[in-house]
């Protein structure tokens, strides 16, 4: 059986048949044409992938519709909280139009000094928060202070309180620009935020004979 040898492709283009050369250019061309659009498919359908799973992640992470000054029952965290730990925490009974937002037992840094916080909102939606620290040092209380000097003492129901005021530039106050500080017992008190110096008062009038009753029980 007789084996005629096909003649060579012509290719419309030239018009004549290819060279060995071009046949291999051609042929090379059209691989880095395939591996290039696989590539771009690729990448296509990883950000596809991608863009999927962040879906899902956004559609599993619990939202709420509620406010960001949510109402917290600090109340019922410091009976919880109050487990285990010998020193009475202080619980306020707020006047009217205040609420919490926050509130969670803190077990300290570096600094070892455990503390009692609870995030105040007052009736003018301003904020004061409340922390009772457990052997608290003057160091570690010029740290929650940066360091203000205090400018005066004030006394409330028969608390003692010294007064600072944030000597820095509006811009760089933060969320301290007064705040009230005493000591009774192991805790240390200290009321810091950006509420009127009437707000302050009302806060520690209400706290005050909480802070008396734990100064004394230890004292006994």
């Amino acid at each position: 059986m007789s084996t005629a040898k096909r003649p060579p492709r012509v290719v419309a283009e030239l018009g004549r048949p290819e060279t060995a050369q071009e046949t291999a250019d051609r042929l090379a061309t059209n691989s880095r044409n395939y591996r290039s659009r696989k590539t771009v498919n690729n990448l296509v359908l990883s950000l596809l992938a991608t863009l999927g799973a962040v879906f899902v992640l956004v559609l599993l992470v619990p939202r709420s519709d509620g406010p960001v000054d949510r109402t917290v029952d600090f109340a019922a965290v410091a009976s919880q909280v109050q487990v285990g730990i010998d020193a009475p925490l202080v619980v306020p009974e707020l006047p009217d139009g205040w609420r919490a937002n926050a509130a969670q037992w803190r077990l300290g840094g570096t600094d070892k000094i455990p503390s009692w916080y609870i995030g105040l909102l007052t009736p003018r939606n301003e904020f004061i928060g409340l922390t009772q620290a457990i052997g608290a040092n003057p160091t570690w209380i010029g740290q929650q202070l940066k360091d203000a000097p205090a400018v005066q003492t004030l006394t409330l129901v028969g608390v003692t309180w010294d007064v600072y005021r944030n000597p820095a530039a509006e811009k760089d106050r933060g969320n301290f620009e007064y705040a009230l500080v005493t000591t009774a017992g192991t805790s240390s008190y200290l009321l810091v935020g950006t509420a009127d110096e009437d707000e302050f008062a009302a806060l520690a009038t209400a706290i005050a004979s909480q802070i008396s009753a734990n100064g004394q029980a230890v004292t006994q």
